[in-house]
């Protein structure tokens, strides 16, 4: 490929605090490409989301779709808001869609506490934390999403049923990508071990689930392999969190303990986040539009900033561009840079540091150089 590879970048601010974290991740991403180089960034700027949906009666047009469809990856801000719905009840959730329509089968939640930042664990240990979590995105209960079965009278049902679903292809690919992650992380010096999360004890789905794991499992007798009832899981996170390397479990499983994990960091806006498939990739935020803090200066963009790193990480990786995959490695070290001395404490996190105050110590830390050397 040529030394200078440009990238195609969806850009979808979406709704609330999204356009404020936004923003300075694309200024940083400017910056990052005019330091590192080897590489550029097109950005394409699109709209969806609940006020779209107010707006027009759609939530994600069919023509943004097209255009981040031929993208080269997708940058979302945050999208929805809680008091605007669909007439079923359900929140206005455009990446749901992109999950499904991309089939972007593996999200992937990286736990990784921040040294210096504050940490709800008393333990030394959680200061370091670098585990993963990867959460089947296109099946599972999730699965029966619009399609809820009802029982007796429209205007006073007597039951509900949603279904959930596992599919022996949704699980082998997830598997697959969960070991060849866990491959990954071995030669960066982690144990190169993979959880399997389930319910397999008790849901005749999850004994499947489980089955497939170790079929696949079996095919990667270099890397350990176990596995864990969620609710165990769950109770370990607290416990002892640092004995994890990357764990895969079901989509509502995987929705509930990602959002654990993010607690584990000290809160949502920690929690940078991908969903990926075999063409596409969405990276976004785990926080929503949190609408009682818009227009505030409060958004912590920490987890942009971090997810901008895992694009630029995996555009290089799929492309073959080292130099984009270094960009990703610096505004990951720009981050814990950023957070090293402890006196960088975002509002999320209990101290006055806003969008601006968090965004500034990134940039500097990029543009003093002191990204460069600790990466």
């Amino acid at each position: 490929m040529s030394v200078n590879t440009a990238f195609r970048i969806a850009v979808f601010p979406g709704d609330g605090i999204g356009r404020e974290v936004m923003t300075p991740t694309i200024e940083i991403l400017r910056l990052l490409q005019q330091r590192i180089g080897g590489f550029e960034l097109r950005f394409q700027e699109e709209q969806a989301g609940a006020a779209h949906y107010v707006r027009t009666g759609t939530a994600l047009p069919d023509e943004a779709m097209a255009r981040a469809g031929q993208a080269d990856a997708i940058l979302l801000g945050a999208m929805g808001m809680p008091d605007i719905r669909y007439p079923d009840g359900r929140e206005i959730a455009p990446q749901l869609d992109m999950r499904e329509q991309f089939e972007l089968f593996a999200g992937v939640r990286p736990v990784r506490t921040q040294p210096g930042a504050p940490n709800p664990l008393a333990d030394p240990r959680a200061q370091a934390l670098d585990f993963v979590l990867i959460r089947e995105s296109t099946e599972g209960l999730f699965a029966g999403r619009g399609h809820t079965r009802y029982d007796g009278p429209a205007d006073r049902p007597t039951a509900a049923h949603d279904t959930m679903t596992m599919t022996r292809k949704g699980s082998e690919r997830l598997f697959e990508f969960a070991f060849r992650l866990a491959a990954r992380r071995r030669e960066r010096g982690h144990p190169g071990e993979v959880t399997c999360v389930d319910k397999a004890n008790v849901i005749g789905g999850f004994y499947f689930f489980r089955q497939v794991f170790d079929e696949v499992a079996a095919r990667h007798p270099g890397l350990g392999a176990g596995h864990m009832y969620v609710d165990a899981c769950a109770l370990n996170m607290v416990r002892r969190p640092w004995e994890f390397d990357v764990l895969v479990t079901e989509n509502m499983f995987g929705d509930i303990l990602s959002d654990l994990g993010a607690g584990l960091m000290g809160g949502m806006g920690m929690a940078p986040s991908a969903d990926i498939g075999e063409r596409h990739a969405v990276f976004q935020p785990c926080h929503g539009s949190a609408p009682d803090i818009v227009g505030r200066g409060l958004a912590n963009p920490t987890a942009t900033f971090l997810s901008a790193a895992m694009m630029l990480d995996w555009l290089g990786d799929q492309h073959g561009v080292p130099d984009c995959g270094r960009a990703g490695l610096v505004l990951d070290r720009a981050v814990a840079c950023a957070y090293a001395d402890g006196s960088l404490k975002p509002a999320e996190l209990g101290g006055t540091a806003g969008t601006a105050e968090v965004t500034k110590a990134v940039m500097d830390a990029i543009s003093s150089g002191r990204a460069e050397v600790a990466a």
